[in-house]
């Protein structure tokens, strides 16, 4: 085994091997063969990390990091080599450097490991001057009840599987190749529904039963306006933000209510996810449609109705990257449900985007009876890596603290 201690003590760091050969779906494949998951690989490196455009994997473990006391810009950058090199080699199926169990990484099962930094580490780097003003707590709004143990951190990884084996194995080799520079801070774990290999990536559900991200963009063309960094330092270009809010949801008085009043709440069908107003998932709902009483076919309290995009600002929008929770209930409390999401979401600029959305919501929505914000935190997400192209950085924030 190459001690990783005296490994970083060397000259360099020696590339991650090239990804899985034939990873697209039914490479060399014989004709009526079946096409196994576990095989599919996300690419690595690119223009972007992965794990943002990424359609949904079924599971996700959500890791915020504080770095050790004495840990400065040049360990930070230590650390993000050795994240970045085995990030790359478990996400192709490879075997990170040093590591004694190839067997648990041959199934990646379109494995995504995403990094972000905090606030804070702009201050453990020196580097307080170029941290982007946007990179901040969001506001704490009238209705959060944000507790501390779902705060800021220095560090996260957003790591993602349809396969929890490779997902548990990932997220333990990465919380220990890090354990000299970073400790734990916290680890949120979710899910979502699984698609085959061949399935039409379709909006997947979360546990109130509603659809969860129809409206979120889908072309590339979209997801440059919306999630992509365009301007500012050479560093940030092609990185993203992202805020994590966990949102806990009051399963028991939900299933109270009828099947029509869930419906008026968010503004669209349970079983299709079309708004009220009539046609499909993607119909553009008409917000001035009448029933025969005069009233709204959708409630301006709404879900759907609070959070669009105002016509002022057809581009305050967030790629959505949601996940649920669910937890054995608290044997203090009455509730028997522990459930709720972590909401991910990724954009240019939260106080553009994020936040003027939330603050609407925070307001008015009929939703707020059942749900509770109970944690938060922003991060920056560095562009993607390639360390065989010149124009791309070598590792995760290369392009800042070097």
């Amino acid at each position: 085994m190459v001690s990783r201690r005296g490994f970083l003590g060397g000259a360099g760091l020696i590339a991650g091997a090239s990804a899985l050969a034939g990873c697209s779906a039914g490479e060399n494949e014989p004709d009526g063969a079946s096409i196994s998951l576990k095989g599919q690989v996300v690419e690595f490196d690119g223009r972007h990390q992965a794990g943002i455009a990424t359609p949904h994997q079924a599971n996700l473990n959500l890791v915020a990091f504080t770095l050790r006391a004495g840990v400065d810009r040049a360990g930070v950058t230590r650390l993000m080599r050795v994240w970045t090199e085995d990030a790359r080699a478990l996400c192709a199926g490879e075997t990170p450097l040093g590591s004694l169990e190839p067997e648990m990484v041959t199934s990646p099962a379109n494995l995504t490991i995403t990094c972000g930094f905090g606030a804070s580490l702009f201050d453990v780097t020196q580097q307080v001057d170029l941290r982007p003003e946007w990179l901040k707590p969001i506001p704490e709004f009238e209705r959060d009840q944000l507790r501390p143990e779902w705060g800021e951190a220095d560090l996260v990884l957003q790591i993602c599987s349809d396969d929890p084996v490779t997902l548990s194995h990932a997220t333990r080799h990465m919380i220990r190749s890090g354990v000299d520079y970073a400790a734990t801070r916290w680890v949120q774990q979710g899910f979502m529904n699984a698609h085959g290999v061949n399935e039409t990536d379709e909006t997947p559900r979360n546990l109130f039963g509603q659809k969860d991200g129809t409206v979120n963009p889908r072309t590339d063309d979209e997801i440059q306006q919306t999630a992509w960094i365009s301007e500012g330092p050479d560093w940030a270009i092609d990185g993203s933000c992202m805020v994590v809010r966990r949102i806990a949801m009051n399963l028991d008085e939900w299933e109270i209510l009828d099947r029509p009043s869930r419906e008026v709440s968010v503004g669209r069908t349970l079983d299709t996810g079309a708004p009220l107003s009539g046609g499909d998932e993607f119909s553009e709902a008409d917000y001035s449609a009448r029933d025969s009483y005069g009233l709204p076919l959708i409630d301006p309290a709404s879900h759907m109705a609070r959070s669009r995009a105002p016509e002022s600002n057809p581009e305050q929008v967030i790629l959505r990257r949601v996940f649920n929770y669910d937890l054995p209930p608290d044997p203090t409390s009455e509730e028997l449900s522990n459930a709720g999401l972590v909401f991910i979401c990724f954009q240019k600029n939260p106080d553009l985007q994020f936040t003027p959305i939330q603050q609407r919501l925070d307001e008015q929505d009929r939703l707020n009876q059942w749900i509770t914000h109970i944690g938060s935190a922003v991060f920056f997400i560095p562009p993607g890596t390639d360390p065989n192209d010149s124009s791309r950085d070598d590792f995760w924030g290369a392009g800042l603290l070097l």
